[in-house]
């Protein structure tokens, strides 16, 4: 059976380490064939606001494709196996997938949102974050907090963190490199198919150096697709 989202059949991973913590982050460019077919597949999606007054992703989110995860996902675990040096029997255990589209305007957005964040304190999930965009719309940067001095958030250190943070002022507007409560410790910039790797509980932010700039058109907008893979 033809593969409707076809990957490159040559995929090369670079491996860069980031932090005191020495978290890999893993790039990969010219991730598929035919990458306007996905960008055609956001247009005709449903999205929906993934966001509520506590915070979430500052835009619209709809389901991405499954054979396109899947594919993903498979082609990927060995890499992503020997860059983190999980054990070789590990496999992907839940994966999740949208299209994303960052929209909020600064003045929208709530405090949670205008800082560096986690997806989970889980050292075996991974962030997959696919660019269907290209480098206007800024790229992922990872961060120290001051602090305390956490990079990445384990299950130990989320107590101390919170509560450091508690005590910090909001950030003004979509975080940037120049944070007051944070340093920047790596960034990748956004390209058209390029595919990032980081785990999840390694403090992140989408970098937005023009918020005017932000569209919900798929075919015009910040569009990335989104996965969240769980190995064991």
């Amino acid at each position: 059976m033809t593969a409707r989202f076809p990957l490159s059949p040559t995929l090369r991973a670079t491996t860069r380490i980031v932090g005191r913590d020495r978290e890999p982050v893993v790039t990969i460019d010219g991730l598929s064939r035919d990458p306007a077919a996905l960008v055609d597949e956001a247009a005709v999606a449903a999205f929906a606001p993934a966001h509520g007054p506590a915070g979430g992703y500052p835009g619209l989110r709809a389901p991405a494709p499954l054979d396109y995860v899947g594919d993903v996902v498979r082609a990927l675990t060995p890499a992503i196996v020997a860059a983190f040096a999980l054990p070789t029997g590990a496999r992907p255990r839940h994966a999740e997938c949208s299209f994303s589209l960052v929209t909020l305007p600064p003045h929208d957005l709530v405090p949670a949102q205008r800082a560096p964040h986690v997806d989970t304190t889980d050292a075996h999930q991974f962030a997959l974050l696919h660019y269907l965009c290209d480098a206007r719309f800024g790229g992922t940067a990872f961060f120290r907090h001051r602090a305390t001095g956490f990079e990445a958030i384990t299950p130990d250190r989320l107590a101390a963190y919170d509560a450091a943070r508690a005590a910090e002022p909001a950030g003004q507007g979509y975080a940037t490199c120049d944070h007051a409560a944070f340093e920047t410790i790596g960034a990748v910039d956004a390209a058209f198919d390029r595919l990032v790797v980081y785990r999840s509980r390694l403090l992140h932010s989408g970098v937005i150096p023009d918020p005017g700039a932000l569209d919900a058109d798929p075919r015009t907008g910040r569009l990335t697709a989104n996965i969240f893979l769980t190995l064991a």
